[in-house]
């Protein structure tokens, strides 16, 4: 299985339980979401649409310098992730056969890990390709366009990601990985002092 392969960041989120906006956090030498957008491109994935919500006129102008393309979630309100991914998902050619759909609070997202999904998706012949790390679920998820239908209609029914998941449970290959990078995200004050302490030690 071959394809052309885009990214679809979910940063539309109010971030309530971090207090502040957390997509434009300092994270070493950028952002947050800057980081993860490297990261991205660093590993060869273009496009990378970044929906947006909360803080909106931070995220587009921490990526001004960058090739991402930002699109608005006009319904980030609701707090659904499946909405934002629609919104990502809708902004994308058609000559995308797959989208990555990451988290935009996962700056430790790690370019071994899209080698991995990238590989598993060429060889499983199945539509949704997940990271597990010591038998947990993570991020980011490849996502065939096969299934862009039922994220949609997901989304319409106000389902969460999680759920999404769980319908389609018997599309899912799960690649094994070795780091917890992939369960890592920046909900908490507390997760991103943790994080950034990591990030700073030698």
């Amino acid at each position: 299985m071959t394809a052309h392969l885009a990214a679809v960041v979910l940063a539309a989120g109010l971030s309530r339980r971090m207090g502040q906006p957390k997509m434009t956090l300092p994270w070493g030498t950028t952002t947050v979401i800057g980081q993860v957008v490297k990261t991205l491109h660093e590993g060869g994935v273009k496009p990378v649409v970044v929906v947006t919500g909360g803080g909106r006129a931070a995220v587009e102008a921490a990526l001004a310098q960058t090739a991402a393309r930002c699109v608005f979630n006009p319904r980030h309100t609701d707090d659904s992730m499946l909405t934002s991914l629609q919104c990502g998902l809708a902004a994308l050619d058609e000559a995308v056969a797959a989208a990555l759909v990451v988290l935009g609070d996962q700056p430790q997202m790690e370019g071994a890990t899209l080698n991995a999904l990238r590989a598993a998706y060429r060889g499983a012949q199945t539509p949704l390709i997940v990271p597990s790390f010591q038998m947990r679920r993570g991020h980011p998820w490849l996502l065939d366009r096969s299934l862009w239908g039922e994220a949609e209609r997901a989304a319409a029914a106000a389902l969460t990601l999680r759920q999404f998941l769980q319908a389609q449970q018997a599309a899912i290959h799960y690649v094994t990985v070795e780091s917890a990078s992939v369960l890592q995200d920046l909900d908490t004050p507390e997760d991103y002092r943790q994080q950034t302490n990591s990030l700073a030690s030698p």
